[in-house]
């Protein structure tokens, strides 16, 4: 990297404690060139925030930031997102992930000079600063891939439509994921100060499904219910007892939850109505369990239709898989916020029934999602994602550049699926 002196090479037993202090180093000169940049790109991307799968122009401010590096960004093919290879091809292959799309919610917030300048659209769940992060510290291992220091291969992923979703598939159908031994994102968490990554193994985000029931029959007059279907009373029933049928087929465990957030039938008082509806969200911890829920579901409801005399159908709309996170690639995580934060900034998470569409990647391939605290430290303010209020502390950029670069150069050292590599001289390992 120019004007820095290459670390002397490091004992075979040393490389964690002498890489991760030559890599403290690095990255303190890198951001002190490079943070103010990447606080003015995140800005410039949440003033113009667009929805998914309209990502020209930050696709755009992405590329052209990238090629300005030296680097050769392909856009997919529907012309939003991309991805972009850095250092060479033998060696283990990492991912990292940033999602670019907005919100359709109007910003809320004032006294800040870069507030959202499209009414309707704002960046309130953090994807300008995951998108800045990614972009940091692809700048840097850049760097190290042109002095030749990195073992292998890191492929940036700027994802469109998260929350669509949808964006996840479209990278892996332009086959973004093909030949990654493990795959890594940060996300914000307001919850968490800044300094800190929430850490969790196994599932950390739901599976989110839609579910479309409709109820029909012949209608009739509520003076003589025995002579018709009674279709409110079996729309209730449904309503009632799926849910509670549908826990009781799959082990607690997996936290299947069936909840409903519509429920429509007749216009008048003393007319049982000839159809209704009810619609409402499957969420689960468990990859088998979400699987079987499709099935399990249909088979629930023909079962309580039948019973009332009435016709069931039901439309199941996949959303996203739960996001499973690797034992292994958790420990990167870890290990990369010892190195380049703190021994303790690793701190526990709680699952959440969330949907995030990275589960898709991690049904493939191992890897991670960590929650990146970005609430300034002693603040009062309890700001929540998909609020027009949401901001975020932007220190939290350089603390994400950091983690994401330690966590990538962890697993490219001795993490990748490919296994264990040589050091090579001059290396800032993590």
């Amino acid at each position: 990297m120019p004007g820095l002196e290459p670390p002397e090479r490091p004992e075979r037993g040393e490389a964690a404690g002498l890489g991760g202090a030559a890599l403290q180093l690095q990255l303190d000169a890198f951001l002190s060139r490079q943070e103010g940049a990447l606080i003015e790109f995140r800005r410039d991307l949440h003033m113009h925030p667009e929805l998914g799968y309209a990502e020209y122009r930050t696709t755009k401010r992405i590329a052209e930031r990238l090629t300005e590096a030296g680097l050769e960004p392909r856009v997919l093919p529907r012309g939003t997102g991309l991805i972009c290879d850095i250092g060479p091809e033998d060696g283990p292959t990492i991912a990292l992930r940033a999602d670019i799309d907005a919100l359709p919610l109007q910003d809320e917030k004032s006294g800040v000079p870069y507030r959202s300048t499209v009414p309707g659209v704002a960046h309130a769940c953090g994807h300008d600063v995951h998108t800045t992060m990614v972009l940091g510290a692809g700048l840097f291992l850049a760097q190290q891939a042109a002095a030749g220091l990195l073992p292998g291969r890191v492929r940036l992923l700027f994802q469109p439509a998260e929350e669509t979703p949808g964006g996840a598939l479209d990278v892996m159908a332009a086959g973004g994921i093909c030949g990654i031994d493990r795959a890594f994102a940060l996300h914000c968490d307001p919850r968490i100060e800044v300094g800190q990554l929430g850490l969790r193994t196994g599932p950390i985000t739901a599976a989110c499904d839609k579910v479309y029931v409709k109820v029909t029959g012949p209608g009739g007059h509520t003076a003589r219910p025995h002579l018709t279907a009674d279709l409110v009373y079996a729309l209730a029933k449904i309503v009632t007892e799926l849910p509670s049928a549908l826990s009781r087929r799959v082990d607690p465990r997996s936290s299947l939850s069936l909840v409903w957030g519509r429920v429509s039938a007749g216009s008048v008082a003393n007319a049982i109505p000839d159809d209704g509806i009810a619609e409402g969200t499957v969420r689960c911890l468990d990859d088998e369990a979400w699987h079987r829920a499709p099935e399990m579901m249909k088979s629930l409801l023909q079962s309580v239709a039948a019973a009332y005399d009435v016709e069931a159908s039901l439309e199941y709309v996949r959303g996203v898989p739960p996001t499973v996170n690797e034992a292994a690639s958790v420990q990167m995580f870890r290990d990369a916020a010892a190195q380049v934060l703190d021994e303790d900034a690793a701190v526990p998470t709680p699952q959440s029934l969330g949907g995030e569409d990275f589960g898709w990647y991690l049904e493939s391939i191992p890897g991670a999602l960590a929650r990146l605290g970005v609430r300034t430290p002693g603040s009062a303010g309890e700001y929540d994602l998909h609020r027009g209020d949401f901001d975020v502390d932007e220190s939290c950029i350089a603390v994400g550049v950091r983690v994401l670069t330690a966590t990538a150069l962890n697993a490219l050292w001795g993490g990748g699926r490919s296994g264990e590599t040589e050091p090579v001289e001059g290396a800032a390992l993590a």
